[in-house]
C-alpha cells in the first residue's frame, strides 16, 4: 500500500514536468528532432498561445484576402504583398491582389460570388489564364491557374513543387462558418 502513494506522486511530478516543458516551448518557433544518424534537424512547431488562424477574417464560406494570406502562411509560404496598383488582367473582371512568394508571383482575384467567377472562367482558357484565343500575357513562366469558391489565382513559378503546394492550399476550400 505504501507503493501506491509513491507512484501517484511520481505520476503527478511527471505530468507537471510535461505540462511545464510544453508551455515553455510553446513560444518557440522551432524544435529539433534527432535523425537516425544522430544529426539534429530543426522542424517547425505550432505555438499553443498563437492567435487564432482566422485572425479576425470573416468565416463566411467565401474567400477574403486575409484568409488567403493566412492559408498561405500556414502552408509554409513567405507571403509579401506587392505595393502599388495591381495591373488589370484581360479576362478577369476584378483587379487582383499581387504577392511575391519567394521568387514566385501570385495574383489573387477575389470575386463577390462564385457565379461572378464562373462567368469569367467560362470565357477563359485556364491553361493560359487568359481569354480564349489570346496569347499568353504572363511574363517568364507558364501560369498555374487555381479556382476555389469565389477565388481565382494565377501562380507564376518555375518550381512545380511550390505550384502543387499552392494549389493544395487554396483548393482545400475557404474558411467555413
Amino acid at each position: 500500500m505504501k507503493e501506491f502513494p509513491a507512484c501517484l506522486i511520481l505520476a503527478s511530478a511527471v505530468l507537471a514536468a510535461c505540462t511545464q516543458s510544453s508551455s515553455e516551448s510553446a513560444g518557440t518557433a522551432s524544435s529539433s528532432a534527432t535523425t537516425p544518424n544522430g544529426v539534429a534537424a530543426a522542424r517547425p512547431v505550432a505555438a499553443a498561445t498563437a492567435a487564432p488562424a482566422t485572425g479576425g477574417c470573416p468565416r463566411t464560406g467565401k474567400w477574403a484576402l486575409c484568409s488567403v494570406e493566412n492559408r498561405l502562411v500556414q502552408s509554409g509560404f513567405v507571403v509579401r504583398r506587392v505595393n502599388g496598383e495591381a495591373p488589370r488582367r484581360a479576362g478577369f473582371s476584378v483587379t487582383p491582389a499581387v504577392y511575391t512568394l519567394g521568387r514566385s508571383r501570385l495574383e489573387v482575384f477575389i470575386y463577390p460570388s462564385e457565379s461572378a467567377l464562373a462567368s469569367d472562367v467560362a470565357k477563359m482558357d485556364t491553361v493560359a489564364a487568359a481569354p480564349r484565343g489570346a496569347k499568353n500575357p504572363w511574363p517568364f513562366f507558364s501560369p498555374t491557374f487555381v479556382r476555389s469558391a469565389n477565388l481565382a489565382a494565377v501562380f507564376l513559378t518555375d518550381n512545380p513543387t511550390q505550384a502543387e503546394r499552392l494549389t493544395l492550399a487554396l483548393t482545400a476550400g475557404a474558411p467555413q462558418p
